[in-house]
């Protein structure tokens, strides 16, 4: 599986439609119900569902913005498989002295599809 984020073709035309901003693994993603997501491991098993915080919702007219996270909305993701992203290398050395250290590092990923954002009453 590749490293680099998913995401489903349509979310350029967000005026229209409900998204939220949501906060995972120390990273911030702009997602809709139905988003296909790379993000850092999520200590759940295959399969499982998850929430997530949002930070801030977007109803389709009106964006509303959480202090830090909005209070009522619910953003639920559906892990479907965990995997290891591509690898990175590190190399450093020191001139002269014949000290040379490649050093490789593979990310824990999940991927998830986010199945339903829904907000409390009066929120959206």
């Amino acid at each position: 599986m590749p490293g680099a984020p998913v995401y489903v073709a349509g979310l350029v035309d967000a005026a229209v439609d409900k998204y939220a901003i949501i906060q995972t693994g120390g990273k911030q993603y702009r997602v809709q119900e139905g988003t296909l997501l790379d993000v850092e491991r999520l200590p759940v098993e295959e399969g499982s569902r998850v929430q997530l915080e949002a930070l801030a919702v977007h109803d389709g007219t009106e964006l509303k913005l959480g202090t830090p996270v909005m209070a009522g909305v619910r953003v639920e993701a559906e892990v479907l498989a965990h995997f290891r992203g591509r690898k990175l290398f590190a190399f450093k050395q020191k001139r002269r002295k014949g000290y040379r250290r490649k050093i490789g590092h593979r990310q824990e990923l999940s991927r998830i599809r986010i199945a339903s954002i829904q907000a409390a009453e009066g929120l959206s």
